[in-house]
C-alpha cells in the first residue's frame, strides 16, 4: 500500500467521516477507548511536535529547496524497493500469494530496469505497491491492536505495531551499508525525505480547527485498521470483532468433478 501523501489522504478521510470529540459526560469514541494512556501520550506528542518544529521540519524544508524533486522521488522509490521485499514476505505470511508475487515482480523489475530502484518502472506497468508490514500480518492472524501509544521521535503506534516495529524498522537501505556513521547518514536522509514528502499534509494539519492530537490519533488508528482489512474493515468498532477472516483471503478452489461427491462435506 504506499505511501506518498498518505497523511493527506488520511486527513481527508477523517474529515469526511467526522472526528468530532464527545463531551466530557458523553460516551467515549473508538479513539478514546483505544487510548487509555492519553495523558502520557499527549506529553510525548507535544515533545515530538516541538522537536519537529525546531529541527526536522526546517531541515526537510531546506532539503526540498536544495534537492530537485526528481531526486527526492528517486530516494522515495529506492527506499520503497527495500520495503517491497518485506511486503512480499508479509503477503506470503498472510497467504496472499498473488500480492506477494506481485511484490517480487516489483523488486525485480525496479532493480533491473529502474536503476536499482530509483525509478518505479513496475508501477508504470500496473504492478502497484502492496505495502504490507509485520504489524498488519499480526493483525491479519488475529492479534488485537492493543492500546494506542506515542513513542518519542517515532510517533504514533499501537501495542501490536510496537511489537512489530523492531523488525519493520530493519527494512531500510541502511542495511546495505557498513559503519555506524554511514548507517546513521542513510537513516537521516531517509527520515528527512519522508518528512519532506509530508510537508503539505502537515500544513493542512496545522490549519484545521481541531485538537491535533485527537486528529492524528484517530487518523492513525483508522488507517491501520483499514490496512489490516485491505481497505474493507467491518462496520463494528468492537475490538472483539476487529479480526480479519483468513478464509476470505482467497476463495477455495472447486473440488474436481470426479471427487465432487466425496468432497461435498468439505
Amino acid at each position: 500500500m504506499r505511501r506518498l501523501g498518505t497523511w493527506a489522504v488520511v486527513s481527508l478521510l477523517v474529515l469526511l467521516t467526522g472526528c468530532a470529540t464527545t463531551t466530557a459526560g458523553g460516551p467515549k469514541t473508538a479513539g478514546q477507548r483505544a487510548d487509555p494512556w492519553e495523558s502520557w501520550n499527549r506529553k510525548v506528542y507535544a515533545f515530538n511536535d516541538k522537536l519537529d518544529a525546531a529541527v526536522v521540519k526546517p531541515v526537510a524544508t531546506s532539503y526540498t529547496k536544495v534537492v530537485p524533486q526528481p531526486v527526492r522521488r528517486g530516494v522515495t522509490n529506492f527506499v520503497g524497493n527495500f520495503s517491497d521485499v518485506w511486503s512480499a514476505l508479509n503477503n506470503f505470511l498472510q497467504g496472499k500469494f498473488a500480492n506477494g508475487f506481485q511484490d517480487v515482480i516489483r523488486v525485480g523489475t525496479n532493480t533491473l530496469f529502474g536503476l536499482g530502484g530509483f525509478l518505479d518502472v513496475a508501477s508504470e506497468f500496473g504492478a502497484d505497491r502492496q505495502g504490507e508490514d509485520l504489524g498488519q500480518t499480526l493483525g491479519y492472524w488475529g492479534m488485537a491492536s492493543g492500546p494506542y501509544v506515542v513513542w518519542p521521535v517515532l510517533g504514533p503506534s499501537t501495542l501490536r505495531d510496537s511489537l512489530a516495529l523492531p523488525l519493520d524498522a530493519q527494512v531500510s537501505p541502511a542495511l546495505a551499508v557498513k559503519g555506524t556513521v554511514a548507517k546513521a547518514t542513510v537513516s537521516g536522509v531517509q527520515l528527512v525525505n519522508v518528512r519532506a514528502n509530508l510537508l503539505g499534509a502537515s500544513g493542512l494539519l496545522d490549519d484545521i480547527a481541531l485538537d491535533k492530537y485527537v486528529f492524528v490519533r484517530d487518523a492513525y488508528l483508522q488507517r491501520r485498521r483499514s490496512l489490516v482489512f485491505d481497505g474493507d474493515p467491518p462496520d463494528t468498532e468492537a475490538e472483539a470483532d476487529d479480526l480479519p477472516d483468513p478464509a476470505k483471503a482467497a476463495p477455495a478452489p472447486p473440488a474436481p468433478a470426479a471427487s465432487a461427491a466425496s468432497g461435498a462435506s468439505r
